[in-house]
């Protein structure tokens, strides 16, 4: 079982509001196919679910906020998805949409609902989840990030891998020369933000990836941008990108 985040920044344009990149989640699209095992596909919002996020001030923590808000990150969120899985099918892959609220109560997940996402996968059909606003109760709502997602699926269906696929190739250890870091375990690197992600950005995949890598998982971070590199992660050939190595127990 494998899990891949497809970041918003690889397919959309966050600079530009509603700009999806379709010949990038084509190209993504076609590297998964050559994937010959059961996978899971998150995705983020970029400039659909972040972009009216941030025009709401809507965040990871449940509130009262703006209904109108609500409604139309949501239906952003259905837009953007709507892409991804046209493309998906385009490019003859089988996916299948599972809003978050499929598998989630509140801020929590559903054990028994997640462990049927597993069946669904191994039947030969993808998976497709993505981050979103959802319900909490009494009247309040939060943002559920793509990469808390990873976190919840992980912890509860034990994937052989994560992958998360960015907009660059992995972390650095110096931004200026782009020193790639290979390696992670249990280090944290310094980060910087793009203040137009409300759902943590960088800092929250580095969070949610050494949660997974605590659990024991082995978690990687590449570059979406050349999604064959998603394709040597699985098959464990020579790799280009970030590594957070899962910590054993026992």
């Amino acid at each position: 079982m494998i899990l891949i985040k497809l970041g918003g920044s690889i397919i959309t344009n966050k600079e530009k509001p509603l700009s999806p990149r379709r010949k990038t989640i084509d190209n993504l699209a076609k590297s998964l196919r050559k994937i010959q095992e059961p996978m899971i596909i998150v995705h983020g919002g970029g400039s659909y679910g972040h972009y009216w996020s941030v025009k709401y001030d809507m965040h990871t923590q449940p509130r009262k906020y703006d209904i109108k808000g609500v409604s139309i990150v949501k239906n952003s969120m259905i837009d953007l998805n709507k892409i991804i899985l046209d493309s998906f099918v385009k490019n003859r892959l089988t996916p299948y949409c599972l809003p978050p609220t499929d598998f989630m109560t509140g801020n929590k997940p559903i054990a028994k609902k997640v462990k049927e996402i597993q069946k669904i996968a191994k039947s030969g059909l993808i998976p497709v989840t993505f981050g979103d606003a959802l319900w909490f109760g009494q009247n309040k709502t939060y943002i559920l990030s793509g990469d808390k997602i990873m976190t919840h699926l992980s912890k509860i269906l034990k994937p052989r891998l994560s992958i998360f696929a960015l907009n660059e190739d992995g972390l650095y250890s110096d931004l200026k020369t782009k020193k790639l870091i290979r390696e992670l375990k249990g280090e944290s690197p310094k980060i910087s933000e793009n203040k137009m992600d409300v759902t943590g950005g960088m800092t929250r995949k580095v969070e949610e990836a050494s949660k997974i890598a605590k659990m024991g998982m082995d978690v990687f971070f590449v570059n979406g941008n050349k999604p064959d590199r998603i394709v040597q992660a699985v098959k464990n050939k020579k790799f280009e990108g970030t590594l957070f190595k899962g910590k054993r127990h026992g």
